[in-house]
């Protein structure tokens, strides 16, 4: 069977209890945690979770920042066959309310003092009767106090019980890139699959560690950082915050990777870099398209390889990677399949395979793949194919004869210019291949005449002037008059997620009340 309970016990090595498991930077010192006590302290959460009435089929919103009491509590429910939903903290009362009443949430839990603070997670929770349980550490152990029982009244005392590989022990929500956010559920087997996955790809081992850059309510920080790292029996860094500290504690507890987003990379470049260098054995880019640019600085600040990733919360997490050298990794695609992922590029429409080197959606089939969205019969009847074997990714690509997989753009945010199909994501790179410009993000816009024309959001290096009619001048000679911007705008941040991943949509809303406001 494969559980959660795998990636501690009873795979536990005998010579592994005493090493560090989690390793919290601290200005004075550091608060480290064995494997042995995490073990224990999971046990400890488990019973807790028991006694308060959570068991199986039991959602448990989690609303706290990274952190141990995090990533402990995040094992102690799927321990105990109940169900984990982590939330974004910066989320207001409304959003945390939706996410509660979408998923049937009986309880959340907060940092300690967020019911004398009200908070909008402990707000939320009252409107649904839901329990409020604040969480802490004390002395190294993460402790549980219930502020308010909620629905949980009379349901206490339920039996510790150990969970099966076909329970639901994650629920995440897409982005909602393309409309309103659809719940996922993630099995222990889903997540365990691809957890061997991703350990195997960068052949992660006991002796590496990893620096936590992602957040946690998030699949890519999840499985990708934490869950791959702690199967290995190695240690995961978990700093409070993303910080200019950040290389003096990567380099202070012997970090050898990190994964991060385009975004993430781009601020870490800015950060001061320790002397020496640490020695770094891969860096892993994931959850958005990288530019070629920003992989080549990242590789040759860093003397260490960039490994572009493809991956979705609906596979729980990855799909495919660049793999580790000697094997080559290429600047512009996200790499080859690994473990038991099936993939093939079908035609949209017709559903059969397109020829070699050809465009077409992303299908994939594979034991990490969710069985289909909660309570979502409309979107599961359009995201898989119509033999129901293969998951639809909505995402647009082609493999070269190697089977390397070059993303090409969401179908859903392609520019449809009078029947010419644009690609947002060859825009991107292309504009950001400019030295003046700092981010890019390519959209579609209304157009009377071609149904839809290009617009662009150009953020300039700081100091830089570069004009709208000169950087159109620019893109004419590098690409077809058909992918020339209709227009241009140099706004002072471009609109992201809490993960750094773009919604095109949501840029190009923005962009246009700019122009009205104007």
């Amino acid at each position: 069977m494969a559980t959660l309970t795998h990636l501690l016990a009873p795979d536990l090595p005998a010579e592994t209890p005493d090493d560090p498991a989690i390793i919290i930077p601290e200005d004075d010192a550091a608060l480290t945690i064995s494997h042995g006590r995490l073990l224990h302290q999971c046990h400890a959460l488990r019973k807790q979770l028991a006694q308060i009435g959570l068991g199986h089929g039991t959602a448990v919103a989690i609303s706290l920042p990274n952190s141990y009491e995090f990533v402990t509590l995040f094992l102690a429910i799927g321990w105990q066959r109940a169900v984990a939903a982590p939330l974004n903290p910066a989320y207001k009362e409304q959003e945390v309310q939706f996410y509660l009443d979408d998923l049937d949430a009986a309880a959340i839990v907060v940092p300690q003092g967020a019911c004398q603070q009200g908070s909008a997670a402990v707000l939320a929770a009252r409107k649904r009767n839901a329990a409020v349980i604040e969480c802490y550490t004390k002395d190294r152990d993460v402790c549980l106090d219930v502020k308010e029982i909620g629905g949980l009244k009379g349901k206490g005392e339920r039996e510790v019980e150990d969970p099966r590989e076909d329970d639901v022990a994650l629920v995440l929500h897409t982005s909602g890139t393309t409309g309103k956010p659809k719940a996922v559920p993630l099995s222990h087997k889903n997540l365990s699959v691809s957890v061997d996955n991703i350990v195997k790809t960068y052949k992660i081992t006991k002796n590496d560690r990893t620096m936590i850059i992602m957040p946690l309510f998030h699949v890519h920080g999840l499985v990708a950082s934490f869950m791959a790292a702690l199967k290995a029996g190695s240690a995961v860094i978990i700093p409070p915050r993303l910080a200019p500290s950040f290389w003096k504690d990567f380099a202070a507890h012997k970090a050898t990777w990190y994964t991060a987003t385009p975004t993430m990379h781009t601020i870490l470049l800015s950060f001061p870099l320790p002397s020496p260098m640490p020695t770094i054995r891969f860096i892993r880019s994931c959850s958005s398209p990288l530019a070629p640019q920003t992989l080549q600085t990242l590789e040759d600040k860093f003397k260490a390889p960039v490994l572009e990733a493809y991956a979705m919360t609906e596979a729980s997490h990855q799909i495919t990677s660049n793999p580790l050298p000697p094997a080559p990794h290429h600047a512009g695609s996200v790499g080859l399949t690994g473990g038991d992922i099936e993939l093939r590029i079908l035609s949209p429409n017709a559903e059969e395979a397109v020829p070699q080197g050809s465009e077409g959606e992303i299908c994939i089939r594979s034991s990490s793949v969710t069985a289909g969205y909660l309570s979502n019969p409309t979107a599961n009847a359009s995201s898989f194919t119509t033999d129901g074997h293969f998951f639809r990714t909505g995402d647009f690509g082609k493999l070269d004869q190697n089977g390397y997989l070059y993303l090409t753009g969401r179908i859903k945010e392609f520019i449809n210019k009078g029947g010419e199909k644009i690609s947002p994501v060859e825009i991107d790179h292309l504009i950001a291949g400019h030295e003046l410009v700092k981010d890019v993000v390519a959209f579609a816009m209304a157009d009377e005449v071609y149904g839809q024309e290009l617009g662009v959001a150009v953020v300039l290096s700081e100091g830089a002037a570069l004009g709208e009619r000169e950087l159109k001048k620019w893109v004419r000679e590098r690409v077809a008059p058909l992918k020339v911007p209709k227009k241009i705008w140099f706004p002072n941040e471009i609109p992201k997620t809490a993960t750094g991943k773009v919604q095109r949509a949501k840029v190009a809303e923005a962009m246009m009340r700019d122009s009205k406001a104007q």
